[in-house]
């Protein structure tokens, strides 16, 4: 299957992968950037079975029940439960502290619609869980999936966040007026 997979995404669909993810690296956070297409999704599912990777995603608990429950746990999903009362942040840093492999990928503009800000709460879930931070572009512009070495937050918020966002100046969402 990873053979059909990079055949597929590199000559037929022409895209390539830039960087890597080490397999020795079993917790993090993967922020993907910009997230404008539901295209965004079979973009990465075929990069995540050409890098052999088991990478996770979360959604509301509800997904998880009869019929499509089983294809979203097989597909890498965790269920959280959203409801206003519950510390979605607190849901995934316990997630990370019962699995021995998670790695959670996840849009900090938490909608494909353009935002002019991150939401905040990839990075609190790095720093508190004590896992790196993987930046990942999907580059339109150049047919990329473009994967950065690990960073660990420090602390610092602000400054944490103009290096992570300097990973992505350049790069070309599927549909461009949101980049």
């Amino acid at each position: 299957m990873r053979f059909l997979a990079s055949f597929i995404f590199t000559k037929l669909m022409g895209w390539k992968l830039e960087g890597d993810m080490s397999p020795h690296i079993k917790k993090a956070v993967v922020i993907v950037v910009p997230h404008t297409s539901w295209h965004d999704f079979y973009i990465g599912a075929f990069a995540r079975k050409i890098l052999n990777l088991k990478i996770n995603f979360i959604a509301k608990k509800e997904l998880f029940k009869f019929p499509f429950g089983w294809y979203f746990k097989w597909m890498g999903g965790a269920p959280v439960d959203r409801k206003s009362n519950q510390n979605t942040v607190q849901q995934v840093v316990e997630l990370f502290n019962e699995r021995q492999e998670f790695r959670l990928a996840i849009a900090p503009e938490g909608t494909r619609k353009k935002v002019d800000t991150w939401r905040s709460g990839f990075y609190y879930m790095a720093l508190e869980a004590n896992v790196p931070i993987i930046c990942v572009a999907f580059d339109y512009g150049v047919k990329t999936v473009k994967i950065q070495t690990p960073f660990y937050p420090t602390g610092d918020f602000s400054k944490d966040m103009d290096f992570l966002k300097s990973f992505y100046k350049g790069v070309e969402g599927k549909i461009k007026d949101f980049t």
